[in-house]
């Protein structure tokens, strides 16, 4: 070859090269724009309600005590987020509200509503709403001027929201919402003796298994059941995971090219891992589902599946990178067959088996929450119980807290049993 056809090939190469780099940021730019138009980017300042960003985010870490008043007959009922299992006793009230022929109910900072045949509302630096439900509607009467944008009227219905509640008004109920801070009846419910005690009164009080029952068997956020929910998340990820491990390590042996001569088997056997991990674990959740109905025993299944796959192929690729060294010193001592697998080549694989089953248990208790929801198991289920209802978002911070502890603790716990039983260091 000819120092001018080397010449020549080298200016080709570098011409290649620049037209890729000129060609690249149009690539990217092309791509952007077609993202942009094609997902709507600029419709989405009309799709974005920030009135509702701001109730869901204020729901998460606060609760709203609901006094309603039936509009037929004239009954009050006040209950924490509108629960019957939050309602107070008939004749007791917050003391804010002031129980009477006309219920007064005080949000605070000058904001006064009074319950009864006619309903008012005195809001500060506006006036007075008065409305009388009845057949003919809420009848709402404002004061004269434009209606803010806070108010939202009609013939049958009337909502006011501001900073101090919300006043909703429909021809057969009124009901105020009044927001706190804090998760009311986290502890203990209404109908316990333990309600409103201070820590200091709690401690003086000295009955502490009647706390925990109360407490542990609270209505409402349903502790027990929660606990229960996390336990079956974790044993659905290790059932699920290590099941898989127990299935995959034999069946690697089969695929790994050194174990197995024969081709067609090995072909066969990673087909099938191929097939198994290729199929999303949400995808065997609902087919399992189908097939033997919810419950966390379909969600372990899946699981099972999809992990098999991808142990089997982990498995077998450590299988085929062994040090036959070792198989080779116990063949010549006259070990069988089992004794070499188990004692020249189980010991190698350890460390990475070990490894990644333990990645994958952790991996897999976030997983088993989305299955749950699914298959009807384990703190996914409340998650999604709690979502569906999009009343109660503070149980689904709860829930959601509780998770990320979870996963927290499980990933320490694989942690130091990797470091444990791979490299001897129990810190």
């Amino acid at each position: 070859m000819t120092t001018a056809t080397l010449t020549l090939q080298a200016e080709r190469l570098i011409a290649r090269k620049k037209l890729i780099a000129l060609a690249a940021p149009v690539l990217i730019a092309a791509y952007l724009i077609y993202v942009f138009f094609a997902f709507d980017v600029p419709g989405l300042r009309d799709r974005v309600s920030l009135d509702n960003m701001n109730t869901l985010l204020r729901d998460t870490y606060s609760y709203k005590t609901h006094v309603t008043q039936d509009n037929r007959n004239g009954e009050v009922s006040i209950a924490i987020e509108g629960e019957r299992k939050g309602t107070y006793p008939q004749g007791d009230s917050p003391d804010w509200v002031k129980l009477g022929p006309a219920t007064s109910v005080d949000l605070g900072d000058g904001h006064l509503i009074t319950l009864g045949e006619t309903v008012r509302y005195d809001i500060p630096g506006y006036g007075t709403v008065t409305a009388r439900p009845g057949r003919s509607g809420v009848n709402a009467e404002l004061p004269p001027g434009a209606v803010p944008d806070w108010i939202n009227a009609a013939r049958n219905r009337i909502a006011i929201t501001t900073d101090a509640g919300r006043l909703t008004i429909t021809r057969n109920r009124t009901e105020v919402f009044r927001y706190f801070t804090g998760w009311e009846l986290f502890f203990f419910t209404l109908d316990s003796p333990f309600h409103d005690l201070s820590l200091t009164q709690l401690i003086a009080n000295g009955d502490y298994g009647g706390m925990w029952s109360d407490f542990w068997n609270n209505k409402m956020w349903r502790h027990a059941d929660v606990a229960w929910a996390l336990v079956e998340t974790v044993l659905m990820a290790f059932l699920g995971t290590f099941g898989a491990a127990i299935i995959a390590l034999p069946m690697g042996f089969l695929a790994a090219r050194n174990f197995t001569p024969l081709g067609a088997a090995r072909f066969a056997a990673r087909r099938i891992f191929d097939f198994l991990r290729g199929v999303d674990g949400l995808i065997w959740t609902i087919v399992l589902s189908r097939a033997f109905g919810p419950g966390p025993l379909t969600g372990s299944l899946a699981i099972m599946l999809t992990d098999t796959g991808t142990f089997g192929k982990i498995f077998s690729e450590a299988l085929e990178n062994v040090d036959d060294k070792q198989i080779e010193g116990l063949t010549s001592t006259g070990a069988r067959p089992l004794q070499r697998y188990r004692f020249g080549v189980i010991p190698q694989i350890t460390p990475i088996l070990l490894s990644q089953v333990l990645y994958y248990l952790e991996s897999n208790t976030r997983s088993a929450t989305i299955i749950g929801a699914i298959t009807g198991g384990g703190i996914g289920l409340l998650l999604t119980q709690a979502i569906i209802t999009q009343k109660d978002w503070e149980e689904v911070t709860y829930y959601i807290v509780l998770i990320i502890l979870m996963v927290m603790i499980m990933d320490s716990l694989s942690g130091w049993l990797r470091r444990r039983l791979i490299s001897g260091d129990a810190s």
